[in-house]
């Protein structure tokens, strides 16, 4: 009886496993034909999307996956491949802020401010793939980040119907164990996406890539309005009486 018992374990560990495995590579088969490694082909799109990680690990070495991240996303921006960075991450503590991070290293190594933007409710890979679409207002964009990880964005991208790319930039010698976990990460994504049907963890109300810009009647259409203009031709406002009476708002 216990050898019946110990081999119908074992038959049905060997189906699980195999199971997984075939979800896995299914995930990767469906997603290859919108990922790119080569930056030359990679079509433009006007956000490209970072997806964060940690810069350091626990004990205090820089994170290889991190600093391929960053190198990707200047090198995608660099070459006119995008014209906007949104820097998706975890900022669940104070001490603790992805986007924070990944900006100040972007902007160190040259890109301007002005093309940044920030998302700090990125938690999940879910949660940073559809907060692109439904708080940012961005339906097609590049995904930055590694291979392993931009088949699981993608299809989350595909199964929610947003339109999506990847640039997949280089990943570390030894992934062994990442890519072990990668596949607990995508059962975890099919069961979110067709079991739990589960949304992001806030979303909040729209904030458009770029930000859409009132333009008065009468003004300049073509060439556009540089911002430097637009601020000349728009109405003053009145002058309140009461301005004096009231204290800044220092949230």
């Amino acid at each position: 009886m216990w050898k019946r018992l110990i081999y119908s374990l074992i038959i049905i560990a060997g189906v699980l496993l195999f199971t997984a495995f075939g979800l896995d590579r299914w995930i990767s088969w469906k997603t290859a034909p919108y990922i790119y490694e080569d930056l030359q082909q990679l079509p433009h799109r006007q956000v490209g999307v970072v997806l964060g990680t940690a810069k350091y690990y626990r004990a205090g070495v820089i994170n290889q996956y991190y600093l391929y991240r960053i190198q990707g996303a200047l090198n995608v921006y660099n070459s006119g491949k995008a014209n906007y960075l949104l820097l998706s991450g975890d900022n669940a503590l104070q001490s603790y802020n992805e986007p924070v991070t990944m900006r100040r290293d972007l902007i160190a190594h040259g890109m301007p401010a002005g093309d940044i933007v920030l998302d700090y409710a990125g938690f999940r890979t879910l949660d940073s793939i559809i907060r692109t679409r439904k708080v940012f207002d961005t339906n097609d964009f590049t995904i930055i980040t590694q291979r392993f990880h931009c088949e699981r964005a993608l299809f989350i991208a595909m199964r929610m119907g947003i339109q999506a790319q990847c640039f997949a930039v280089p990943s570390p010698k030894n992934m062994f164990s990442v890519r072990l976990r990668e596949i607990g990460a995508r059962l975890g994504t099919l069961s979110d996406l067709y079991l739990l049907k589960r949304e992001p963890r806030f979303l909040g109300p729209q904030i458009p890539i770029p930000a859409p810009h009132d333009i008065p009647e009468g003004a300049q259409g073509y060439p556009a309005v540089s911002p430097e203009q637009l601020l000349e031709i728009q109405p003053k406002p009145e002058p309140d009486n009461d301005s004096n009476d009231r204290l800044p708002d220092m949230r």
